[in-house]
This record gives C-alpha cells, structure tokens and sequence, in this order.
C-alpha cells in the first residue's frame, strides 16, 4: 500500500463565537493509504471526510483541507464522482433503512440518483455480496432480522462500487452474536475489493479486528496513531492511549493477551 487515498492537512474545526467557541478539531495532519483500514477513536471524523453533506453549518469554521486520491473535497462544489468515490455505512441499521421502501427499492435509489443504468445486475451483485439471496429484494426492513438489515446497509454502500467505505460504528446496534458475522464480512470484502475503510468506533476491540492503524484523539488533537500491533502489545506511548486500552471492557483480540 503505496498509494496516498485520504490526506488530511491542517485540519481546524470549531463551532460558535467569542467565548462560546468549541474546538472539535485542532490543526490534524493525517493521511490514509490506498486499501488501509483505519480507525480514528472519535465521531467527528466521517461528518467531515464525508462529502455527501451540505456547506457547513452555521456557525462552523473550518479551515485546512481534505483530499480524496489526490482531489481536493470542498462543499460548496463537489461532482458524482466524488460522491460515488466513498459511501458511508451507518451505525444503526433499524434507522438507517426506509421502512416502506423494498430493499430492492432501497438499493435502485443511489443507483437511479446517479444515472446508472445496468441496475438489476448491480442490485443482484451487491446481494450476493453480502451473502443475502436474491429474493430478499422483495422483503421490507421489518421482515429482517438487525444483522439481516446491516447486510443490506453495507450492500447500499457497495452498489456504486466505491472506493472507500466510512464506516460510523457498524455494529453498536447489534446483538453481540451477530457482530462478529458483520466485522468477518467487511473484513472480507475489504481484501477481495481493495477497499480503504475509515472505521470509527469506541470499541476497542472492533477496532484492532479490523483496522491496520488506530488513531486516538483528545480534546480536538490527534495524540497518537498507533499500529495495531503496538496497541495489541501494549507499547503504546501517550497516557490517554493507555488509559483507553486499559479501560476498554473486552479488548482481547484473539490470539492476544492484554495486561496493564
């Protein structure tokens, strides 16, 4: 992995005015590599990587830049493409999914929004790929069980065959058996597609399955970036890096044993 797919520099956001001011990020150099997983600790990350969103809010001041393989992201002008290029899997998969809608329906509408057109192949693609048969096109969100829904969630995000996946807590919602279904299928699609993910969670242990490198922040800075394994033998440096690793409830990656 070579090839720089997310740069941030010089990344500053705060909200408010005069003393009411709240800086949710100070000044971040990051970048992310073509077909890496990687997993900033903190939810502020995939509102602003992700272009799908309107200008800012009011309010928000932003400074610095985002770039998506080498394009600059900017809000006020952003392309298909761009758009295409990353998709956005949400954590909660009973509110992420029209309730009306067929699941058919709801994978035809990014494709229609876009103007693709080979459309029951793609549908049928994007099914199969998360391993749900065919039919379950025609079934409704509530016919499904959470892991079920998360499935066609993921199938949603993979339909415009994007390059990038952010990912915002993908298994909180879930029941603690299902989890480990879902996390064993991105894993999966991530190597057979080469896709790069951004994976926020607050579970430690979802974190180090997937992700090649961890990145913590506190109070708005970016404090350490950590390589799983470092995280794993706990060599980890700052003292907020080891305070979450210590106090994260069932962080035990397998194979692994954690001690303080």
């Amino acid at each position: 992995m070579t090839d720089t797919m997310i740069e941030i520099e010089n990344l500053t956001i705060s909200f408010g005015r005069g003393s009411k001011t709240s800086h949710v990020v100070r000044g971040i150099d990051m970048a992310v590599s073509k077909g890496e997983c990687f997993g900033p600790v903190g939810g502020v990350w995939l509102r602003q990587v992700h272009p799908a969103r309107g200008n800012c809010r009011a309010g928000e001041d932003r400074q610095g830049a985002i770039s998506i393989a080498g394009e600059q992201v900017r809000p006020e002008k952003r392309s298909h493409a761009q758009l295409q290029r990353q998709q956005m899997v949400f954590r909660d998969p009973f509110g992420s999914l029209h309730p009306r809608h067929t699941i058919g329906r709801i994978l035809l509408e990014p494709l229609v929004m876009h103007g693709i057109t080979d459309r029951d192949a793609r549908v049928e693609k994007a099914l199969e790929q998360v391993s749900l048969p065919t039919r379950f096109r025609f079934r409704y969100p509530h016919q499904l069980s959470g892991g079920q829904r998360q499935r066609v969630a993921i199938a949603r995000a993979l339909i415009l065959e994007p390059e990038i996946l952010l990912l915002d807590e993908p298994t909180s919602a879930l029941d603690v058996s299902i989890r480990a279904e879902i996390l064993n299928l991105l894993k999966d699609l991530r190597e057979r597609a080469g896709l790069t993910y951004v994976l926020v969670s607050h579970d430690m242990a979802v974190v180090a399955h997937l992700c090649d490198r961890i990145a913590v922040m506190k109070d708005g800075q970016l404090v350490e970036v950590s390589s799983r394994q470092a995280m794993i033998d706990n060599e980890v440096q700052h003292p907020y890096t080891r305070m979450l690793r210590e106090g994260s409830s069932g962080y035990r990656p397998r194979g692994a044993t954690i001690t303080a």
